[in-house]
């Protein structure tokens, strides 16, 4: 049986440098950063009080109150990433009440909830007070379940977890549904807080940058004076259709999901592995039925950590310049690795070194990026990289806005925990 080819009609997005399609691709092309600070951190004993400033959305004309009181913050931000996704895609309050659609989205957490209904039970001495409002926010699954009872989605709902992969996943698993005869139309993405609970225990194991007198200048993923990530967060959200399905609607595509490759790290936990990130991009690039010299243009996970940068940089050295060095794919030292020319990879940039580390949204939200690309013909920039690490060193990495025509795209999710996927996107 032949398999169902799986497009993108629709796009929506919640982020620190826009909250529309309009605005984030301006800021793509001029390289500006969302990064700023949040000086209340200092009261809980933060180290970085940098994160990526996401605007709460006002959703008192939008919806009535018994729907907002279920939303915690981060399904706020996909209410509206969503609502722009849909119509985007053209699709209706009447199409989804009248058709099923179903819903998968990435959400690792909602820390804010859980803590908030902790502190005012104790406080209240009564656990009566919290309501169901509370109840539903503090669920990882309150996005999807929440999304699914205001646009009226009938079909499969499934939240992933799989923290800073959990969206890329999400689109993943939407797409293997579509494939498999599931369902016709499903809306895939991912969310993330940022209010000043959400990123707390990374900052005490010393993950964040402390960057706090420069914050636009904190993210440097590739650079050799990068010290740890960004926080940040919002929502992105695709509507991902079976391909005859959505020429049947007159749906515009505007991708298609080509391929997608998972692994599992084998190494401690929090410490990133070559080895699975280029197992994941290696099945991506089989399942899309493609070779690496077809990939224009990589939206790496690159967080501007030391380690992770690392692992990556050699994982993508390792899938695009031929090596005979035997043990390559256990060393870290730049020097191991074979030599090749920068022009036999694609194009390579971070968008993190602009938004932050959107974290459980980063999957979607960097699927965004790269078809906006794909879509206006350029490559964002990584800013920031002014000195590049030398295992990073034979890439090709976009340090300026750069026009390119980019026809197919991989976009990399390595998760904190060792969850790691890879998506291919062909543009329509």
């Amino acid at each position: 049986m032949k398999k169902r080819r799986v497009v993108v009609t629709g796009m929506g997005i919640w982020s620190c440098i826009g909250q529309d399609l309009q605005t984030v691709i301006e800021s793509l092309q001029q390289g500006r950063s969302g990064i700023g600070v949040r000086a209340e951190r200092k009261r809980y004993g933060y180290n970085s009080l940098l994160t990526g400033i996401v605007p709460r959305p006002d959703l008192k004309p939008l919806l009535d109150r018994r729907h907002r009181n279920t939303l915690s913050e981060e399904a706020e931000f996909a209410y509206m990433s969503t609502h722009e996704a849909l119509q985007n895609a053209h699709i209706d309050e009447a199409y989804c009440k009248e058709n099923e659609i179903g819903i998968v989205f990435g959400n690792d957490t909602s820390t804010k909830a859980v803590v908030d209904s902790y502190l005012k039970s104790v406080e209240e001495g009564n656990t009566m007070i919290l309501g169901s409002g509370m109840a539903f926010q503090s669920l990882t699954s309150n996005v999807a379940s929440n999304l699914a009872k205001i646009f009226s989605f009938r079909g499969a709902n499934f939240t992933t977890a799989s923290a800073c992969a959990s969206s890329a996943q999400a689109i993943a698993l939407a797409a293997m549904f579509i494939q498999s005869g599931v369902q016709d139309i499903i809306v895939a993405g991912g969310a993330q807080e940022t209010n000043d609970l959400s990123m707390i225990a990374f900052d005490g194991v010393n993950t964040l940058s402390k960057r706090n007198d420069d914050p636009t200048h904190a993210s440097r993923p590739f650079d050799k004076q990068r010290d740890g990530l960004v926080p940040s967060g919002g929502a992105a959200t695709l509507v991902l259709e079976e391909y005859e399905h959505a020429r049947q609607r007159g749906a515009n595509i505007l991708a298609e999901v080509l391929g997608y490759g998972f692994s599992q790290n084998d190494t401690p936990l929090g410490q990133p592995s070559q080895d699975a990130e280029y197992t994941a991009m290696q099945r991506a690039l089989k399942s899309a039925n493609i070779l690496p010299q077809a990939i224009d243009y990589i939206n790496a996970h690159a967080t501007s950590t030391i380690a992770g940068d690392i692992a990556e940089a050699q994982a993508l050295t390792r899938l695009f310049c031929k090596s005979n060095v035997s043990n390559a794919s256990k060393t870290s030292n730049a020097s191991d690795l074979v030599q090749c020319p920068k022009a036999s990879t694609p194009l390579i940039s971070s968008t993190k070194s602009m938004t932050g580390h959107e974290c459980w949204m980063a999957g979607a939200s960097e699927a965004v990026y790269s078809m906006l690309m794909m879509q206006h013909s350029f490559v964002a920039p990584t800013i920031n990289l002014e000195d590049i690490d030398d295992s990073a060193s034979q890439l090709n990495i976009v340090r300026e806005t750069t026009t390119s025509q980019i026809n197919i795209a991989m976009s990399n999710s390595f998760g904190f925990g060792g969850t790691n996927c890879s998506i291919i996107f062909k543009k329509n």
